[in-house]
């Protein structure tokens, strides 16, 4: 059996200094979010089941805090030119609530189709947008030019050190919370979250099991681990839109040599559990939120032997960030 430990000698983006650096940083603007637990769930998975409730996180997605610690690291001279970002989502209120908090400007490109209460969230937050087409080159070419306008540091959605360290001070707090946790099932898209999470974890528990979750409409991590080479897609087709970004050079190592496994659902699988977290749970997530759930539930999880002695399972609800309009649509779509 492969070793999936973690290697003193491999050196990665971030580490458990890193990441318990980045907690007491951020310990002062950060949620510590909720741990819910559902036996009717239990029962229906056949697992001990445990929530981790980063709907409920500041912005509304675990974003907040791999843009807090960016935020909060930078020098004065550095941050009074403001942060910068392209997003479509989460990370983009996140990081501009973070700038507000530290007294900052935030510009974030975002592409037109973005969910209309992801954009609401910025200007909430006070960030200054700057619309742009939606495809990557677009993205980064006004990102560019903004960046060179304004002098502002760029704070990268997931493939930055800081922003990974950040987003795994989740992992302390989960395994503080639930010391008996033998397996973590975290949705992965650009990898940041679950890069965090993954080297938090196993540095805590190294024997801990670590299980990405990935719709089938965008599963470039579930074919590049296959290949053992970065794949990107060139369009993805998920109700998941906080999950169709690829790999970056720098979460890629991690998901390649310490992510367990990799489980890639339908999109109807994720509805299903988006309504299972609203009528059992009680929970309001966003279709990229449930997927951890929805593999839980799945059958390649389900038949796989190799998680059967999987009994106590964190999943991370990354967030709750959801346009209603399209959520009343899908269910009606996938119902």
């Amino acid at each position: 059996m492969e070793d999936k430990s973690l290697k003193e000698d491999k050196k990665y983006a971030a580490d458990i200094d890193s990441i318990t650096k980045a907690h007491a940083r951020i310990k002062p603007y950060i949620h510590k979010t909720p741990v819910l637990s559902s036996e009717t769930l239990n029962s229906i998975a056949g697992k001990s089941l445990f929530f981790k409730c980063e709907c409920f996180q500041k912005g509304g997605a675990f974003k907040f805090r791999g843009a807090s610690n960016t935020v909060f690291s930078l020098e004065d001279e550095q941050a009074a030119k403001g942060v910068a970002t392209h997003s479509s989502g989460n990370h983009a209120a996140a990081l501009a609530l973070a700038a507000k908090m530290r007294g900052i400007p935030a510009y974030i490109v975002i592409p037109k189709n973005a969910p209309k209460c992801k954009v609401e969230n910025v200007r909430r937050y006070g960030g200054q947008i700057i619309w742009c087409e939606p495809t990557m080159q677009s993205r980064e070419e006004t990102a560019n030019k903004v960046l060179n306008e304004t002098g502002a540091v760029l704070v990268h959605p997931y493939n930055d050190p800081r922003t990974i360290s950040g987003q795994g001070t989740l992992s302390l707090e989960f395994l503080d919370q639930v010391p008996q946790l033998d397996t973590l099932i975290v949705p992965i898209s650009g990898g940041g979250l679950i890069s965090g999470i993954t080297i938090g974890a196993k540095s805590i528990n190294p024997g801990i099991r670590v299980i990405a979750a990935e719709p089938k409409g965008a599963d470039d991590a579930a074919q590049s681990k296959a290949s053992g080479q970065i794949i990107t897609l060139a369009q993805t087709n998920t109700i998941a839109d906080g999950l169709r970004a690829s790999l970056g050079s720098l979460t890629w190592p991690i998901v390649r040599d310490l992510v367990d496994d990799i489980i890639t659902v339908e999109d109807k699988e994720i509805v299903d559990a988006m309504k299972l977290c609203y009528e059992i749970l009680k929970v309001a997530i966003e279709p990229s939120g449930a997927i951890g759930l929805a593999a839980v539930l799945s059958d390649s999880f389900k038949q796989n032997p190799a998680f059967k002695d999987s009994r106590n399972i964190g999943i991370v609800l990354s967030g709750g960030n959801v346009d209603l309009g399209v959520l009343w649509e899908s269910l009606h779509l996938h119902g």
